[in-house]
């Protein structure tokens, strides 16, 4: 390849846009001489501004309207969907177009669930490029329905029918363009286990953090911050109810007060009303609590920084409990360097990382989560300053930067395989 090497990169979310994943590694395409080119779906949203910066980006608009009208042209647009597969349809007309007028060397679609893969698919046969699917987030993880973004309306009980017809129709859409993929990239070992039945061509590529924005600074506030930034999904996925638990015996002991100690929510309504909802039946520590909504991902680095512990919520992973998740907002904790606290561990592959890098606890039980909130209240009280005594070199493995690296040698391999 003596030209700029170029790739075609379809995603279901790009920035401005939450996606953090394909935006930080467009950024460090661009860095190492490649020239992506992004198509995705317009979504109305500003939280990554910043990481849109100069790539070419082709954004798809399926909805125009707001209010009421919006509902319904969102339902109009999904039955079309369901019964014609619409929204996989435009996106590939607008993606042919980009290959008739430009040079490309691959295609890249990185997807969570099953949109664009199909559209990235269908165009690596149309033209002959070889096709590179990233899988960020996948069905087989969740422990219930939470992979269904809005609420399924009540229908003479056919939900669940509907969800299941659903996902078996997704999955196997998704199965038929993995086994015709180049290669396959995703997020944890978990990740890898269930998908190399599908192909045998996969990599394990992690989310990670921006060393050039996520980086220690030592902040000493006048309250100790345990803080907690992105969705829930549901309690099932992510069970605060250990941290609540301990939380109540250090309040019963006279050790915090709501001046001195606040648990800090960064998310959405809908995760809100589930803390409120498990919050409840702790009324002890109800003032304790402090919700904000979402903020700009310009405002995160600040926000870990000034934290004394970093929350993590997850649940134990097994046949009924999440699988493989691992958030990039543990990895932006990673890099911060404040103490990790997961509740409940998973015993998988994120209390791994967590233990591996001595980032912080992967709790099992109350006693842990005690031992270690009261602990690190008691050192800050003193006026100690949270250390960091995580392992560098191992963090240091999770950097977006040495992972776009890892994505350029495997398009190396597949373009020379050609």
């Amino acid at each position: 390849m003596c030209e700029k090497p170029s790739i075609l990169v379809f995603c279901d979310m790009f920035p401005p846009a939450f996606g953090p994943r394909v935006g930080y590694l467009c950024k460090y395409l661009k860095i190492n001489g490649w020239k992506p080119v992004v198509i995705t779906e317009y979504i109305e949203d500003q939280i990554f501004e910043f990481l849109k910066g100069d790539t070419e980006v082709h954004a798809v608009k399926y909805y125009r309207k707001t209010g009421f009208a919006g509902k319904v042209e969102w339902g109009w647009t999904m039955l079309r969907d369901v019964l014609t597969d619409y929204k996989n349809r435009k996106i590939y007309r607008e993606a042919l177009k980009l290959t008739d007028s430009q040079r490309f060397d691959l295609i890249l679609c990185s997807a969570y669930r099953t949109f664009p893969l199909p559209a990235a698919g269908r165009l690596a046969r149309k033209t002959g490029l070889p096709l590179v699917v990233d899988l960020r987030d996948i069905m087989e993880q969740y422990t219930g329905n939470e992979f269904i973004t809005h609420k399924i309306p009540h229908f003479l009980g056919l939900e669940k029918w509907l969800v299941a017809n659903f996902k078996r129709r997704n999955l196997k859409i998704r199965n038929r363009v993995l086994r015709r993929a180049a290669h396959i990239t995703t997020v944890s070992p978990w990740h890898v286990e269930v998908l190399k039945q599908f192909n045998p061509n996969i990599s394990l590529i992690y989310n990670g953090f921006d060393s050039e924005i996520f980086y220690p600074i030592d902040s000493k506030e006048d309250i100790f911050y345990i803080t907690y930034t992105g969705r829930l999904i549901s309690a099932e996925m992510r069970n605060p109810d250990l941290l609540f638990q301990a939380m109540e015996r250090i309040v019963a002991e006279g050790i915090i007060t709501s001046k001195q100690f606040q648990v800090r929510w960064f998310t959405d309504e809908k995760s809100k009303v589930i803390i409120q909802n498990k919050i409840c039946k702790y009324p002890e520590i109800q003032e304790f609590m402090c919700y904000h909504d979402y903020v700009s991902a310009t405002e995160i680095p600040k926000i870990l920084n000034e934290s004394a512990i970093l929350l993590i919520l997850t649940n134990k992973a097994d046949e009924k409990g999440p699988q493989g998740v691992m958030t990039t907002k543990f990895f932006e904790y990673l890099a911060v360097g404040k103490p990790i606290l997961c509740v409940r561990g998973d015993e998988g592959c994120l209390e791994e990382v967590i233990n591996k890098t001595k980032s912080g606890l992967s709790a099992h039980n109350v006693d842990e989560v005690y031992d270690f909130v009261k602990q690190h209240f008691v050192d800050w009280k003193s006026g100690k300053l949270p250390v960091n005594s995580s392992d560098k070199e191992e963090v240091a493995k999770f950097s977006r930067e040495k992972q776009a690296v890892q994505f350029i040698e495997i398009f190396k391999q597949v373009v020379d395989n050609e």
